[in-house]
């Protein structure tokens, strides 16, 4: 009696579909090393950039005044920073885990905050603090963190151009750390939404579509999520919500 399956399809009984040659495996798996090396390298690239905005920002300072030590430490510390990330990418090596420790959020904002609060004077974008989260410590590896706090803050104030109002506001709800950048843009259009967070994804004329996706895997090694309001001339609000400890 007949099984009903072409011979072409069922071929010979009992016999495994053969696997890729041998060759061809190789050859994928070293497109995939070289696909994640390229994203990798690109990740550092874009916050090797973030980290330049202190310095640039230290330079114009200083031909206006004489001295700044407040944006000299600042300085200094994005050199630190930007140090460690060309360490970890000369290694070529995976990242490394997150190393926790308390952190407050209050005062790590306030130091992202002071990066780029020469931009926001030069574009004459109000800058507002609204934080009413108490305590506002968490378990989190602070750099890491501040990177998620750097991308969100500069599509802010680049989605503004010139003025408007960002603000930082934080809160505590249902035993989670809510820290929001709201800015006053034009909005994020709907056919954008479902790719926000997509690898290279950027409707910037000179982006690289990185910040939105190094800053959720940012978030979701701390356990953490991103959420997303925005209305057509009305703005955006990203929220980033923690676990606290």
């Amino acid at each position: 009696m007949s099984s009903g399956i072409p011979p072409t399809v069922a071929g010979h009984a009992g016999e495994a579909s053969p696997g890729p040659h041998p060759d061809v495996q190789q050859n994928l798996q070293r497109l995939d090393r070289l696909a994640n090396l390229g994203l990798f390298s690109a990740g550092i690239a874009h916050e090797i950039k973030n980290g330049l905005v202190a310095i640039n920002t230290f330079c114009q300072l200083s031909a206006e005044k004489a001295e700044s030590r407040e944006m000299a430490a600042l300085v200094q510390r994005e050199l630190n920073r930007i140090d460690g990330l060309v360490t970890q990418m000369l290694r070529l090596a995976a990242p490394r885990s997150a190393m926790l420790a308390p952190v407050n959020v209050h005062e790590l904002l306030d130091a992202t905050l002071g990066l780029l609060e020469y931009q926001m004077r030069d574009r004459a974008i109000t800058l507002r603090r609204d934080y009413r989260a108490a305590p506002p410590t968490v378990q989190a590896d602070e750099s890491r963190l501040q990177q998620a706090f750097m991308n969100l803050v500069l599509n802010a104030v680049e989605a503004m151009g010139q003025g408007g109002e960002l603000t930082a506001a934080t809160e505590l709800r249902e035993g989670n750390l809510r820290i929001s950048i709201r800015d006053t843009g034009a909005g994020i259009p709907p056919e954008n939404f479902g790719h926000l967070f997509e690898t290279f994804f950027t409707t910037k004329k000179h982006g690289t579509g990185l910040g939105l996706a190094i800053s959720r895997r940012m978030v979701e090694e701390h356990r953490g999520a991103i959420e997303v309001q925005s209305h057509a001339d009305q703005g955006s609000t990203f929220c980033i919500v923690l676990p606290v400890a």
